[in-house]
């Protein structure tokens, strides 16, 4: 079976730091591109962050450059989310993503994510 599983997430004051992690499963993770996407109440979901099988490239959310930092260990079939200076904006489930040949494309549960002071 397919697992995508996210934790990390919680409540953190504006300007705090959380890293979400997404454990994967079931797969051959190190061939697989894998993405973050955030989804807040009313709105669309939306990508964050995206990083290659072997990490030679990322891409991120205008909002969150500078801010959010996506990396992976493919040993420990592990994506991670370092999210710093968080502001109240960036409140959401954030939700991992694995896309990889002939069309397997998979979705973690997701995780909250809340920025409040």
């Amino acid at each position: 079976q397919v697992h995508l599983v996210e934790s990390g997430g919680g409540l953190v004051q504006p300007g705090g730091s959380l890293r979400l992690s997404c454990a994967a499963s079931g797969f051959p993770f190190r061939s697989a591109e894998m993405r973050w996407y955030r989804q807040a109440p009313g709105k669309e979901r939306e990508l964050v962050a995206g990083i290659t099988s072997d990490s030679s490239r990322t891409n991120y959310a205008e909002p969150v450059k500078g801010r959010f930092t996506i990396s992976r260990d493919n040993p420990r079939n592990t994506v991670y989310l370092q999210m710093n200076n968080l502001k109240p904006e960036d409140t959401a489930g954030y939700y991992c993503y694995a896309s990889l040949l002939f069309q397997r494309k998979y979705w973690g549960q997701g995780t909250q994510v809340t920025v409040s002071s």
